[in-house]
């Protein structure tokens, strides 16, 4: 359905935004979310959310019509579940934004979105070289035919799949609010000694657990399987008081542990981006790919270990035996984020690449970024 989200209702939209957070909820779907909504903060935009149809007809439409369509290759049978959709205002671009290749399936429901769409473009977040040579991905990947671009976070897959769909295909990293997740000085105590979500190393675990009970530290992480967001805004805002207030923070390449998945392929995870924004020292293991070296270039972005690293706690006494050290990496990184890493500067990115201005709060929001990072700098040569 439509969810009318522009801010400035002086202009009239011109971007729509196709959302997939109607239909799924997963946790690792909200820095998508978070970029959608940054969007329709910067922008003019309307948001369409397509809505799962759970009717057991459908269900059974559904089966017929993608085993179907995998066994003659035709994409446009694909058949997400759905509601069905029409767009009837014009829009000088429109943006999908997903996880999967599989999302994109969702654009057989809506009718008249590329005729009504003067621009189109895809940003993907997850899809690796080896998923490629799969039939039912290229299948899918046919949908993107009507793309002007298509952008991935995954850069070395980025070169192979523009060969792969015949359209241009860009890499185009993850970001972050920088403004929300940056630490407030005066008030944010990092009562948080080691914060570690999501996948990790058993070795690197359980080594975390006998610090933290042997030396009397906190060390949050997983407990639970499961990955459903009751509400995506509330996660994420958790998530970032919970960086905000970690002394050290675990960042991994993405998929480090799924080399059945990833074929070995080497790519840069959201949590680098938000480990850094929040002030964090992170630890965990680099992934040897040219966006790390591009996006994390400063000193000590990253401290690093390996999958089996069992001597964590040796690692951590270390680091903590250096406040001067620690300062500045915590600085380094909240700096960083704020110049480079924020939403606005991958929205830009985006409307350079079609060929659109940036708007007036985008100018502003970028010049209170470099404010913001200029009193970073300031705070550490004071008490350098």
């Amino acid at each position: 359905m439509y969810q009318a989200k522009s801010v400035n209702f002086e202009h009239q939209p011109r971007i729509l935004i196709v959302s997939m957070r109607n239909f799924r909820s997963e946790a690792f779907r909200s820095a998508e979310y978070e970029f959608e909504d940054a969007i329709c903060d910067f922008d003019y935009a309307d948001m369409l959310t397509p809505s799962y149809n759970s009717s057991f007809t459908k269900k059974i439409k559904k089966k017929i019509s993608n085993r179907l369509a995998t066994y003659l290759e035709i994409s446009d049978l694909l058949d997400s579940g759905c509601y069905p959709e029409a767009i009837e205002k014009e829009y000088d671009l429109l943006i999908f934004i997903c996880q999967y290749y599989w999302d994109i399936t969702s654009l057989n429901s809506i009718h008249g979105w590329r005729e009504k769409c003067h621009k189109a473009v895809l940003w993907i977040d997850e899809i690796w070289i080896k998923e490629l040579e799969d039939k039912k991905t290229r299948n899918c990947l046919k949908l993107l035919k009507n793309f002007d671009y298509v952008f991935t976070t995954q850069s070395e897959t980025a070169k192979v799949m523009e060969h792969v769909i015949e359209r241009p295909c860009l890499s185009l990293p993850y970001g972050i609010d920088a403004i929300k997740s940056c630490p407030n000085f005066n008030q944010s105590k990092r009562n948080i000694d080691i914060y570690s979500i999501g996948r990790r190393s058993p070795i690197t675990h359980q080594s975390l657990l006998e610090l933290a009970e042997n030396q009397n530290l906190l060390y949050i992480h997983d407990t639970l399987k499961g990955l459903q967001m009751i509400n995506y805004k509330e996660h994420r805002l958790l998530y970032r008081n919970l960086i905000k207030r970690s002394r050290y923070f675990i960042a991994n390449k993405a998929k480090f542990d799924t080399q059945n998945q990833t074929g070995g392929q080497e790519e840069l995870g959201s949590r680098f981006f938000e480990g850094a924004a929040g002030g964090s020292v992170m630890i965990g293991i680099r992934p040897q790919c040219e966006a790390f070296t591009t996006n994390f270039d400063w000193d000590d972005s990253l401290i690093d270990i390996s999958y089996d690293t069992a001597n964590i706690g040796d690692i951590i006494t270390d680091l903590d035996s250096q406040p001067l050290r620690l300062e500045r990496i915590r600085n380094n990184n909240i700096a960083n984020s704020l110049l480079r890493h924020d939403w606005v500067y991958r929205w830009e990115s985006i409307l350079t690449t079609v060929g659109l201005d940036i708007t007036p709060i985008m100018e502003h929001r970028k010049a209170l970024l470099k404010e913001m990072a200029a009193n970073i700098n300031h705070l550490h040569l004071m008490s350098a």
